[in-house]
């Protein structure tokens, strides 16, 4: 994509305006996509309770946190997660593209985003309709971005983590 967004002409106006709307086209999809799969969160309310343990953030002395909610709170959860990387990624684009004057992410940016809809789990879940097992069970493991790879950030659901984090103290009161 890099090479291709080299040889179209982003100095002529009309390719630029056209690309700009790809770009908003693309996040109008997306909201579309996230906003359909709200009304499917909340269509089917499975109230069916889930516990894990969730790992004290990078840095921290804190003990890792008990978390008792419901599927239906956790997809809601990582439903906002989705709608604010979104959000971010459009306010970065906003500023790289504003204020920079960078036109190559433009292109760029059209196109990943849409891709990186249909591998998020709950989109698999929801929209896809595939089982939520395996790799699809709750709660899911963190992606792999950034930070995804540095030890001590998993979620731990068997049974003896979740008591002990009950029993620390730490958590352990119910999401609604």
């Amino acid at each position: 994509m890099m090479q291709l967004s080299k040889k179209i002409p982003f100095d002529e106006p009309y390719v630029l305006n056209i690309v700009r709307a790809c770009y908003i086209l693309s996040n109008v999809i997306i909201f579309g996509i996230y906003l359909y799969l709200k009304l499917q969160i909340d269509k089917k309310k499975d109230m069916t309770v889930i516990k894990y343990v969730e790992p004290p953030q990078m840095g921290s002395s804190e003990e890792p946190k008990s978390v008792t909610t419901t599927i239906q709170a956790y997809d809601k959860q990582q439903w906002r997660s989705l709608i604010r990387a979104q959000l971010m990624g459009i306010g970065m684009m906003g500023v790289m593209h504003l204020y920079f004057k960078y036109t190559n992410p433009l292109l760029i940016q059209s196109i990943i985003p849409l891709k990186g809809v249909f591998e998020a789990n709950l989109v698999k879940v929801h929209l896809l309709g595939k089982p939520a097992t395996g790799d699809l069970k709750r709660p899911w493991k963190a992606s792999a971005g950034l930070f995804g790879g540095l030890p001590g950030g998993e979620i731990k659901t068997d049974k003896k983590s979740v008591e002990a984090a009950e029993r620390s103290g730490r958590g352990g009161a119910k999401e609604e």
